[in-house]
């Protein structure tokens, strides 16, 4: 067996609308599935959303919200999503910091969504 890729992870979210709005500022898109499952789409991959409490079976063992750290690649300069993200009034916690990415190094900025997952957005360099 070979792994190729990630398809999908599932985020358990107090509110979907509220993760929705948030990921929607950020550039991911808003895809309905399955009549009425919510996930969040960007290039070849999704995230599909679990409100707490009403888990789609089988799901994680202890599915929590803001249990999550995820990282995001970004296109363009760090400091051009800096801006960005300042005009749409979404808050920094931390950068730009060198890190290091699965492919090489990145400059990341650390911000928060709407349950307080961890979510790191990255300029490979």
């Amino acid at each position: 067996m070979r792994i190729r890729s990630l398809d999908h992870l599932v985020l358990t979210v107090a509110d979907i609308e509220a993760t929705v709005a948030f990921y929607e500022r950020l550039g991911l898109r808003r895809e309905v599935f399955g009549g009425r499952r919510v996930a969040l789409s960007f290039g070849e991959q999704k995230i599909n959303l679990h409100a707490a409490g009403g888990e789609i079976m089988p799901h994680a063992q202890l599915p929590t919200p803001g249990s999550a750290d995820l990282c995001f690649l970004v296109d363009g300069r760090i400091e051009d999503v800096a801006a960005e993200l300042a005009a749409a009034g979404i808050e920094v916690e931390i950068g730009p910091v060198d890190r290091t990415g699965a492919q090489g190094p990145l400059r990341s900025l650390y911000l928060r969504d709407p349950d307080a997952n961890l979510v790191e957005l990255s300029e490979p360099v």
